[in-house]
């Protein structure tokens, strides 16, 4: 359930980043708006993103096999990694046509591109919390990078308005304040992308996991019953799942047979505890104080 929901917020946002990239496009070309083209760019940015998304979450629902054990999850992390850099390549190439027609003198925006920019910074914002929500729901780390790549456009159409109306309203010489907004929003853009990409390189890079889930995983074990003391206890993130191994320690006069279903217990609990848990190692050891 929770990938078919992904897989169609993925859709929703390829649909759309589709339309608007034309649209952004022909409006900047025909309306003579840097801006407005970079703004475009962003879009047909997203439409990969969009892409990678879907496919990452489609490789990731794959079960385990023999030759991959642990299943396809970190599929997504490597589709956010993916979005992420093709947000920082996309402000860098911004950024430096930016640079270079704010050197190069020519005609102000047509008006009419402002009425086009707020239709979209409307449509995005709006894209943006409802795939977030979304992602949140499910908790794909994927979908997020896709939502906050929708966000990221947004910015960028609302610094393009900001730009246009400048270069409108200043009239001669205020010209390049539309590739002014156009190298602000690479700025923009470069700040999202790295955003997105540190979260999936700790991800791929098995990172240990933040926040209490090492705490609470800690406490529901030394909850069972028999378990003396806790140690070395690690974790990693998978896909949407978390895999952690810990060492339990127990009276060392217990029979082998009751040290196993001691170990048994203690993975129970924490599972119970943590549902985002996928599976937890426990090895047994005898207690030293």
């Amino acid at each position: 359930m929770a990938t078919s929901r992904g897989v169609r917020l993925a859709q929703v946002g390829l649909m759309v980043n589709s339309v608007l990239a034309i649209i952004k496009l022909a409006a900047g070309v025909l309306g003579n708006s840097y801006a407005l083209v970079a703004d475009a760019v962003e879009s047909l940015a997203d439409l990969f993103s969009s892409l990678v998304v879907w496919r990452g979450i489609a490789i990731a629902q794959r079960g385990e096999n023999e030759a991959y054990p642990f299943g396809y999850g970190k599929a997504e992390a490597v589709a956010s990694a993916v979005v992420g850099l093709m947000l920082v390549a996309a402000a860098l190439g911004i950024g430096a046509e930016a640079v270079r027609e704010i050197r190069t003198p020519h005609h102000a925006p047509a008006p009419f591109t402002l009425l086009v920019l707020i239709g979209v910074v409307a449509v995005k914002e709006g894209l943006f919390r409802f795939v977030l929500k979304g992602a949140e729901d499910i908790g794909s780390g994927a979908v997020a990078a896709d939502a906050w790549h929708h966000r990221s456009d947004a910015i960028t159409s609302l610094a393009a308005f900001i730009g246009i109306s400048v270069a409108l309203v200043g009239g001669s010489g205020w010209e390049s304040a539309d590739d002014v907004a156009a190298l602000l929003a690479s700025g923009i853009i470069l700040f999202n992308g790295s955003r997105i990409l540190r979260p999936a390189v700790d991800e791929l890079m098995d990172r240990a996991p933040v926040g209490s889930l090492l705490l609470a995983a800690d406490q529901a074990a030394r909850a069972v019953p028999g378990v003396l003391a806790i140690e070395k206890l690690r974790g990693r993130k998978h896909g949407r799942n978390y895999y952690l191994d810990l060492h339990v320690q127990a009276d060392p006069a217990l029979p082998l047979r009751d040290a196993h279903i001691l170990s048994g217990m203690v993975k129970t609990a924490i599972r119970t505890a943590l549902p985002s848990v996928a599976n937890v190692l426990v090895h047994m050891e005898p207690f030293e104080p």
